[in-house]
């Protein structure tokens, strides 16, 4: 089960990071192209807000789970193996058990849980979003009215601090684009071979 709450917890940070880093341009070449997986990953970017606060609460959940059952079940055999071979007092192998199995459960979670997921969803978004997706939305609509109030208190905070929440990721029309290029154009006296104006 501690194995499991690893893989989902890794499913969890690869779904938000490949959701932030997408193309939506790409999703939706791919869904015309008739894969209808990348539908899931559309949806997840038009409601951007929600989906990362359904990571959070299921990241959250998964490392409490396995601060709950790993931790205690890696020190357990630990402690037990101190006992039959060194025969040391017990509040020594308790020790030396919720140590070691507390940096070991840590140390998994960071690598397994955390930073392989991350960068495995920066390297490939489309791809991560199209096997992930699915049941992240899945997980999200279950636990809406939670992820909902729990979304609702965050931007209430965000608010405070004179910033307005986004509920979905920036994306650039093709007109702020060439807002952009001319005003790139112009602020650098332009560009040779580029007509800032086109």
């Amino acid at each position: 089960l501690s194995v499991l709450l690893l893989a989902v917890n890794g499913g969890f940070v690869a779904a938000e990071f490949a959701v932030l880093a997408a193309r939506r341009s790409r999703l939706e070449q791919m869904s015309a192209d008739g894969d209808r997986r990348a539908q899931a990953g559309i949806r997840a970017s038009q409601e951007l807000s929600l989906m990362l606060a359904g990571a959070q609460l299921g990241i959250t959940m998964c490392s409490l789970g396995l601060g709950a059952m790993a931790e205690p079940a890696v020190a357990g055999l630990i402690e037990s193996a101190l006992r039959d071979t060194l025969k040391l007092p017990e509040g020594v192998t308790h020790a030396i058990g919720f140590s070691v199995g507390l940096s070991i459960v840590v140390f998994l979670h960071m690598v397994l849980g955390e930073m392989a997921p991350k960068s495995v969803a920066i390297s490939a978004p489309e791809r991560s979003v199209l096997w992930l997706a699915r049941p992240f939305v899945a997980f999200v609509k279950a636990f809406r009215p939670l992820i909902v109030f729990l979304n609702w208190l965050a931007n209430r905070v965000v608010r405070l601090t004179g910033t307005t929440p986004l509920d979905s990721a920036a994306a650039h029309s093709a007109a702020d684009l060439g807002v952009l290029i001319r005003q790139s154009g112009a602020g650098s006296g332009g560009t040779p071979g580029i007509d800032p104006t086109d």
